[in-house]
């Protein structure tokens, strides 16, 4: 019984991001650019998240900063919620809800994309710095479930909504996970142009 649910997961995993690939790719294609608008123009994209969200923020940030498969320049990224220091002072001395709002309003500037990882979209910190990165006009680059709860609400029109359609955290979390490594892999591809190998020979 354990060895068959273990394999269901595997299963269910896989057949979520097979379905997800036609309807989330021109979204994240989106992405890709709006991140490529940024560093190109000499930006810097600030990343964010909650639960296991701060994880892959911070993932992506080292991605973006060293490499993901190829060597190339480093880009500027910074994970907002990567400072444990940083966050205790915001949360002890102000309030929580601008754990990351403060940081996004004292680091960003016009051009630079604040790139959120959230679960339910209904996280207040993350919708503060929703408002925040707007303040600074930068661009957002949102990935929620299949909702997008209140986060959703609180984008604009030239922001970017990328949303899972699914409830469990975990599936959640893992096509999250592809998506970043696909927004990795469009820049170097934008920047470097296509690897000589295949793609399916250079996993």
């Amino acid at each position: 019984m354990l060895l068959q649910r273990i394999e269901q997961q595997f299963i269910e995993s896989a057949d979520l991001k097979y379905q997800c690939a036609q309807s989330m790719a021109p979204r994240v294609e989106m992405a890709v650019m709006a991140v490529m608008a940024c560093v190109t123009g000499g930006g810097k994209v600030l990343t964010c998240g909650s639960g296991t969200g701060t994880t892959l923020a911070q993932s992506f940030a080292s991605a973006f900063l060293s490499r993901f498969d190829r060597d190339r320049p480093e880009l500027a990224a910074l994970a907002l919620t990567a400072d444990a220091t940083l966050l205790s002072s915001i949360t002890g001395d102000i309030d929580a809800a601008s754990v990351v709002a403060r940081p996004v309003r004292a680091l960003g500037a016009a051009g630079d994309v604040l790139l959120i990882l959230a679960r339910t979209g209904q996280e207040l910190h993350l919708i503060e710095a929703v408002k925040a990165a707007h303040s600074r006009d930068m661009t957002v680059v949102a990935l929620t479930d299949a909702q997008g709860g209140a986060l959703k609400l609180a984008l604009s029109d030239t922001d970017v909504h990328i949303a899972v359609p699914h409830e469990s955290p975990a599936r959640v979390h893992e096509v999250q996970q592809l998506v970043l490594h696909c927004v990795c892999d469009g820049v170097d591809a934008q920047l470097l142009g296509l690897p000589e190998s295949p793609l399916s020979q250079t996993e």
